[in-house]
């Protein structure tokens, strides 16, 4: 019997890296999954790579839009039921001045980072069943100060204290809350952000184990938490970075 056998994963941002990835992991132990995202052929690209028929559904979904969410939880009861797990992955990246960020990427940012995954959760919660588990990803940034990062980084700090928070709010349905936070990872959206090779060099040289992340080492963490090996953790951060955060590589 697998891990996961009956169990339904809601995994937003699932079109592609670290949620595919988690996608692919869940669906190998036994999952239904659904996967949400912006781009439509982007999520029926990943449904067919994931190949796993009636176990996993992907659904159009902007988190920043409370009314495509309510889609989306509809869609989810409709074709599972309900939900044991939660990941809120969803998110956008922006790397620029703080001078220089607009009302425009503001919103774009906290709408999708904050918003979404607070408003996926809450709507989420009545198909929730009770003794479930929600994930919510964080990043690195949460911990070291980058010039360029301030307003994803502060995003992403929501979150984590979000995650806090939850925990005693819904310990009395058996429901924890944790918050895996990656380091480099190889994605598109660090690709984006990075924008070449040398760049990219250069986020690998601060690493303490000395390579770049892959979204199955996410993937894993975020499947222990959903997980019933983790029943005792809620509230908790766990943080998958090689060492980029806590140590100075050689």
């Amino acid at each position: 019997m697998s891990e996961f056998d009956g169990k339904s994963v809601l995994i937003t941002g699932g079109g592609s890296g670290i949620g595919l990835a988690t996608a692919r992991r869940l669906l190998d132990a036994g999952a239904r999954v659904a996967i949400a995202g912006r781009d439509t052929d982007r999520l029926e690209a990943a449904a067919k790579e994931l190949d796993a028929g009636e176990r996993v559904i992907a659904v159009r979904a902007d988190v920043a839009s409370t009314a495509d969410v309510d889609v989306l939880i509809g869609e989810i009861q409709s074709k599972f039921g309900s939900l044991d797990g939660v990941f809120a992955n969803a998110g956008v990246g922006l790397n620029a001045r703080t001078a220089d960020i607009t009302e425009a990427d503001f919103d774009q940012v906290v709408g999708t980072n904050f918003k979404g995954a607070f408003f996926t959760v809450q709507k989420a919660l009545p198909i929730l069943n009770d003794g479930g588990s929600i994930v919510f990803n964080a990043s690195w940034l949460v911990h070291r100060g980058m010039g360029m990062g301030s307003l994803y980084a502060a995003s992403k700090a929501a979150v984590l204290n979000l995650a806090r928070t939850l925990a005693p709010d819904l310990a009395d349905r058996g429901i924890r809350v944790n918050t895996v936070t990656p380091g480099h990872i190889k994605t598109e959206m660090f690709d984006a952000v990075t924008g070449n090779d040398q760049v990219r060099e250069f986020f690998r040289g601060q690493v303490a184990i000395g390579r770049l992340g892959d979204p199955t080492d996410i993937a894993d963490a975020v499947l222990y938490l959903l997980s019933s090996r983790s029943s005792y953790i809620t509230g908790q951060e766990l943080v998958v970075d090689g060492g980029l955060v806590g140590s100075v590589p050689n």
